[in-house]
């Protein structure tokens, strides 16, 4: 059974960093693409930023030069480090592998994220 379980959100003041980390069971992590996602009440979900199985990055615009996505295979972990929070950062974070070839795509349960003084 595929887990992706996101962790590190929490409430933060404008101006402050944090880092997102999805551990990921059931599957080979180094075979999926992985994205971090948010949705905030009443928006779409949007992605945040990307990273492919052989390590390329994609970030959404809003998000370039304030976030970093990493990812450990051997930890079966992804990771994004958000730097220069600001209130309008403020949404639920979800996880998701991707693997195209399979046709398959999973989803964490997603973690808080509230950016506010």
């Amino acid at each position: 059974q595929v887990q992706l379980v996101e962790s590190g959100g929490g409430l933060v003041q404008p101006g402050g960093s944090l880092r997102l980390s999805c551990a990921a069971s059931g599957l080979i992590l180094s075979r999926y693409d992985m994205g971090w996602y948010r949705q905030a009440p009443g928006k779409s979900r949007v992605l945040v930023a990307s990273i492919t199985s052989l390590g390329t990055t994609n970030y959404a615009n809003s998000m370039k030069g304030r976030s970093t996505i990493s990812r450990d295979n051997a930890k079966n972990t992804v990771y994004v480090q958000m730097n220069s929070l600001k209130p309008e950062d403020t949404a639920v974070y979800y996880c998701n592998a991707h693997a195209a070839s399979a046709g398959v795509s999973y989803w964490g349960q997603g973690t808080q994220v509230t950016v506010s003084s």
